[in-house]
């Protein structure tokens, strides 16, 4: 049975109309994407260009391009408002929360995934419970706590709670990885003498970097922003973080605006650099969870 012209100018014309119909789809998602990415970044970019400002700029013609560039915002923003102290404030309890994320869940996500002991479930399930647990639903009982304590005005005050609310998270999205990972590959490890303290420290932690790196971005984010618990507990201007500390630029009758959107880009674009970098591991992180 032979195969006539026409019928390959059939398979080509139809070949062609499918990749045409693909490369249309393809046009159609990226300008999709474009809009959704505009409308996300607006905001942001208006912020920073709104920071160049005068305050008369910015309440006669808000969206408006600035006149000029007044970088002397930024520094004045700096200074007056003392971010140098709650910009390191935040660095240190930035830091200090995502080293102990990290270290404790992927500890535990060795153990619930790799180890077995009894009351596993139970502790697991407890950590599935803090995934829905409002800040609001145990902030009196923790206060109470730590007013006992002495834990009030210090660094310890912000870092254990932030840990705290951080952990169920990272638990479930590092055990989900470690819980595709062959056991072979343990057993192999076992016949070779290493024990769980060795094993977790040659294998399983180096497995666990992509997803070391989705985690701790997500919790540097939330310790960097957060605002309520850095407000109750912190009172000493000199241990206050960033969040708290945005709110001198504003009194009960005024807000200076230029100072403000200045020190909210300066805090803003550090952040967006450090995800901007990190983000092929944040998606690998996240891609490889759930592939395996």
């Amino acid at each position: 049975m032979t195969t006539t012209a026409l019928d390959i100018k059939k398979d080509a014309y139809s070949g062609g109309e499918a990749a045409s119909r693909k490369r249309f789809s393809h046009l159609l998602y990226y300008l999709f994407m474009i809009v959704i990415s505009c409308f996300y970044f607006y905001p942001i970019i208006w912020l920073v260009l709104s920071s160049f400002r005068e305050n008369r700029e910015i309440f006669s013609a808000p969206f408006a391009l600035p006149e000029k560039v007044n970088l002397q915002n930024w520094s004045e923003a700096w200074n007056v408002g003392n971010m140098s102290t709650y910009a390191k404030n935040s660095v240190i309890v930035t830091t200090l929360t995502v080293a102990g994320i990290l270290l404790f869940a992927s500890l535990a996500a060795f153990a619930f995934s790799k180890l077995r002991f009894r009351g596993s479930g139970f502790l697991m399930l407890l950590f599935m419970f803090g995934l829905f647990m409002p800040l609001q639903s145990f902030f009196i009982a923790q206060s109470y706590i730590f007013e006992h304590l002495n834990l009030k005005d210090s660094y310890l005050g912000l870092i254990l709670p932030y840990i705290g609310t951080g952990l169920p998270l990272a638990v479930l999205l590092l055990k989900a990885y470690l819980d595709a990972v062959p056991g072979e590959l343990m057993e192999a490890a076992r016949m070779d003498g290493c024990g769980d303290w060795l094993m977790y420290w040659r294998i399983i932690l180096p497995l666990l970097v992509p997803n070391m790196a989705t985690v701790g971005i997500f919790s540097a984010l939330n310790a960097w922003n957060e605002l309520l618990l850095a407000m109750l507990y912190i009172q000493n201007d000199a241990l206050k973080t960033i969040p708290v500390g945005l709110l001198a630029f504003s009194s009960r009758y005024m807000t200076d605006y230029k100072l403000l959107f200045s020190a909210l880009a300066i805090i803003t674009l550090p952040m967006i650099v450090v995800y901007l970098f990190f983000h092929r591991y944040i998606v690998a992180g996240l891609t490889e969870g759930a592939l395996k």
